[in-house]
């Protein structure tokens, strides 16, 4: 069982690319944070991922509010804010732009990215970047989502840089009947850069990091993980995964909190509910149905269970979605 996609799957990612950004120094971009705009960019979205790709040149990016320093770009560097705060991409670090929040909307009478490009100065030091965003659930479970910083910079391998330069190719077509399909497939390559980053940070993360996707690496947290994803109805105990992982209870209790930060029953109680809530999606599915394909044996429980984690029943929770824009 491969825990991230797994995890990627069930909290449904989609992506857009909205924008392909041709600049010449000085220049600065300010995107605003997705409370202000996640519902115009992605419609429906718990969760709105902000991100950027340098293709040609260098620049900097730097989270408005100074939650991170800022960091240095080039070509092939993939720059993500999980968080989604309002950021800037830049020329020199500190410059600041004027945000407009008219800009970020999805056209009825055109396809998706929009190009902007700044003033060409003579001799001034050219940079393009694509702009884009990421939705995904947040409830009733996103372990990922905890365990990113404000900024997740990393490079994007010589392998990935094959779907970068598609991206890009892909992104500078005119509009029209050529560029037929463009925005989907722009959509699933914003998806597939968007987990090149995240493998990337995981390979980078040092030693002694402990959260979820450092747990993802870890010997026995790691498998531990991969058995609960890989079986989420089977009726464990940690006791029961202890042994599996070849660790005495208790060292394997502390071990998988420290590093995932709920024990591990919680962690899979909190996994089913993930579960359950994609399949309360189809229609076909009763309440009763979605609780013991996840391992509940009383849909009462289920029941309780579910409203404790997302505020709502189940059967409320599913007309709710039901209603969501597309």
């Amino acid at each position: 069982m491969d825990v991230l996609s797994d995890v990627l799957l069930s909290v449904r990612l989609t992506g857009a690319v909205f924008f392909d950004v041709d600049a010449h120094a000085p220049f600065a971009t300010e995107s605003p944070g997705v409370g202000e705009i996640g519902s115009q960019v992605l419609p429906g979205a718990e969760h709105v991922i902000s991100f950027h790709i340098v293709t040609d040149g260098s620049c900097w990016a730097e989270a408005v509010d100074h939650s991170a320093p800022p960091v240095p770009l080039r070509a092939g560097d993939i720059v993500v804010f999980p968080a989604g705060n309002a950021n800037i991409i830049a020329s020199s670090p500190e410059m600041r732009g004027r945000p407009d929040p008219a800009q970020y909307y999805r056209p009825a009478d055109r396809t998706l990215p929009f190009s902007l490009a700044t003033a060409r100065e003579p001799g001034a030091a050219h940079t393009r970047f694509v702009c884009g965003f990421l939705g995904c659930d947040t409830r009733p479970f996103n372990p990922l989502l905890d365990a990113l910083p404000r900024i997740v910079h990393v490079p994007i391998s010589t392998e990935s840089r094959r779907w970068l330069d598609s991206l890009v190719g892909i992104a500078v077509q005119t509009s029209g009947g050529e560029g037929a399909g463009r925005e989907a497939m722009l959509s699933k390559l914003a998806e597939l850069m968007f987990v090149e980053a995240i493998r990337s940070y995981l390979d980078r993360l040092p030693a002694d990091a402990r959260d979820w996707l450092a747990g993802v690496r870890d010997p026995q947290v790691g498998a531990a993980l991969r058995l609960l994803h890989g079986r989420p109805a089977h009726t464990w105990t940690a006791e029961r995964l202890a042994r599996e992982v070849g660790m005495s209870r208790s060292s394997f209790a502390d071990r998988f909190t420290a590093y995932v930060g709920i024990p591990p029953m919680h962690y899979l109680s909190r996994w089913r509910l993930q579960l359950a809530a994609r399949l309360l999606e189809t229609r076909s599915v009763s309440v009763g149905q979605a609780a013991a394909a996840v391992g509940y044996q009383s849909e009462a429980a289920f029941n309780r269970a579910f409203k404790r984690a997302v505020g709502q029943a189940p059967g409320a929770w599913r007309r709710g979605r039901e209603r969501r824009p597309d």
